[in-house]
């Protein structure tokens, strides 16, 4: 089959050394588009890939049969309703939104226009995450531990933008941990935040089944944590560390399955309704 074309909506670092790369290397798919706030920057990505570039959101929606985000929450949620309602399924970066207004308001259109959608957990694509949450599965979790701790927001990294360093890492980065806790542990049916959001937040949640989570979220220390662990009447178990390569396969991953997506028209399992679940949870 011929590669599904994809429109990359936005033109910064996130877009350059993620999306855009992940589209172009896949077979599944390729750059066809890039849409940029401004048009200098869409043209220097776009060029990479011998793409179109523009700053006018129909005139990109017509080059593309699909579209993957990249840009801050409260663009994305403007735009995803648009891209929506002309037919496109779309990959959607997590948090959805600024707001839990927002969120619910863009899956309301996106429900609305019958479109499919992916979310961009990029941990839950990691194989050695999947093989780890298959091997949760035939245990019994009575209690998960995890920590995302990263320099990210610290001055000079590409990741400090203003909406980050306004809303803090749990917003930002607290989707991929209560997505994980989640995974391992059953369903979320309380949680509670403890500390500074904007330094270093403890969060502990409480599952269907009754187990407790503990997390730990904060991206103004330099260097970096992440684990992952639950524990039961079996013992221990914990997610293998990152292996070199890794980012190439989350990649693949990601454009593969979205371009299952695409082309039947099905939903991930990993849906805008899992982002906004997680934004919920955070936010409500």
């Amino acid at each position: 089959m011929d590669p599904i074309r994809i429109g990359v909506v936005g033109a910064g670092h996130w877009a350059a050394t993620f999306h855009a790369p992940m589209m172009a290397a896949s077979p599944h798919t390729m750059v066809s588009a890039v849409h940029g706030r401004r048009i200098e920057a869409a043209v220097e990505l776009a060029d990479r890939y011998g793409a179109f570039a523009t700053n006018d959101f129909d005139e990109f929606l017509g080059q593309c049969d699909a579209v993957t985000f990249a840009v801050p929450p409260d663009v994305q949620a403007r735009l995803a309703p648009i891209a929506a309602a002309g037919g496109k399924p779309l990959l959607l970066e997590k948090p959805l939104a600024l707001t839990l207004d927002e969120a619910r308001s863009m899956v309301e259109a996106i429900d609305a226009a019958c479109v499919p959608t992916q979310m961009v957990l990029s941990k839950r694509y990691s194989s050695r995450i999947r093989d780890f949450l298959a091997q949760v599965r035939d245990f019994s979790v009575h209690g998960a531990r995890t920590s995302f701790i990263s320099g990210a927001f610290l001055p000079g990294s590409p990741f400090a933008t203003p909406w980050r360093l306004e809303h803090g890492a749990v917003l930002d980065v607290g989707p991929h941990v209560l997505d994980l806790l989640d995974a391992v542990a059953g369903r979320i049916e309380s949680i509670t935040f403890t500390g500074d959001p904007l330094d270093c937040v403890s969060v502990t949640t409480v599952h269907a089944g009754g187990a407790v989570g503990q997390a730990f979220i904060s991206s103004t220390v330099p260097g970096e944590i992440w684990d992952c662990s639950v524990f039961g009447p079996e013992g221990v178990l914990s997610a293998p560390q990152p292996e070199e390569g890794e980012r190439e396969q989350i990649r693949r991953t990601i454009a593969e399955e979205f371009a299952e997506v695409v082309r039947t028209g099905r939903s991930h399992a990993l849906d805008a309704h899992r982002g906004l679940y997680l934004q919920e949870l955070i936010q409500g």
